[in-house]
């Protein structure tokens, strides 16, 4: 799955504003915003991206 979606669908999952997850996933909070005007990601941001992600989703479903 495309970087961009996947944290698109997380952010409708968690009910994230993009900001928030930019400054936790990577510590940027205009991350998202620049991903939705076509920003590349470098593959080692979304590795931390994806870890972010799935280290969430674990945290949830624990709950």
């Amino acid at each position: 799955m495309h970087i961009g979606r996947l944290v698109e669908r997380f952010l409708r999952e968690m009910d994230m504003p993009p900001t928030k997850f930019g400054r936790l996933a990577v510590r940027d909070p205009r991350f998202v915003q620049d991903l939705r005007n076509g920003r590349e990601v470098r593959e080692r941001t979304a590795a931390r991206v994806v870890a972010f992600i799935e280290a969430e989703r674990e945290k949830h479903s624990a709950a």
